[in-house]
C-alpha cells in the first residue's frame, strides 16, 4: 500500500524544506520525481537544488534535457515517471491524483495559500482509499508534527 504524506508548509518555504526531504529519499536508495505546478517553478527549483548549500548539491535533471532514466531526481511538470522513481513529490500547486506505481507520494502545500489548502483537502479525500495517508504540519520553529 503506497504511503501518501501531506506536508503543510507554514513557517519555512518549500525551498528550505525540499532539499532535506530529497536527501532522505536518496539515502533510502530511492529515486525521486518532483512535479511542479509550472515550468517557471520547475526551473527555479532546478537552480535552487544546485546551490541550496555551499558545501553540497543534489544531483538531478530536468525532464526534457535527455538521460531522464539515469537521474536520481527528475524535475518535471508532466505526469510520467521517466526515471523509475519510487517516490514522487508534488509541489507548487501540482496535485496528486493517484499513488499508483509509487512507494511514497509527498504532497507539499502552502498554508499561506487558501486555494492550495482547499486542493489538499480534496486530495486527502480522493486518496484515502487504498493508501496509507499521514498529515504533517509545520510548527513555527520549522519542526514537523504529525497531526493525522
Amino acid at each position: 500500500m503506497p504511503e501518501v504524506l501531506f506536508y503543510h508548509l507554514e513557517a519555512r518555504p518549500l525551498e528550505a524544506v525540499i532539499p532535506q526531504l530529497l536527501e532522505k529519499t536518496l539515502e533510502r536508495g530511492w529515486r525521486a520525481v518532483v512535479e511542479a505546478g509550472s515550468s517557471e517553478r520547475a526551473e527555479a527549483l532546478d537552480a535552487h537544488l544546485w546551490t541550496y548549500r555551499d558545501d553540497s548539491f543534489l544531483a538531478h535533471g530536468m525532464d526534457g534535457e535527455g538521460a531522464e532514466e539515469h537521474q536520481p531526481i527528475l524535475i518535471t511538470t508532466g505526469t510520467d515517471n521517466r526515471n523509475s522513481a519510487a517516490c514522487r513529490f508534488f509541489v507548487d500547486r501540482a496535485v496528486p491524483q493517484s499513488a499508483e506505481g509509487y512507494q511514497r507520494i509527498v504532497y507539499m502545500f502552502s498554508g499561506q495559500d487558501p486555494d492550495a489548502v482547499t486542493e489538499a483537502r480534496l486530495a486527502w479525500k480522493a486518496l484515502r482509499e487504498g493508501n496509507a495517508l499521514t498529515y504533517w504540519q509545520q510548527e513555527q520553529d520549522g519542526r514537523w508534527v504529525k497531526k493525522a
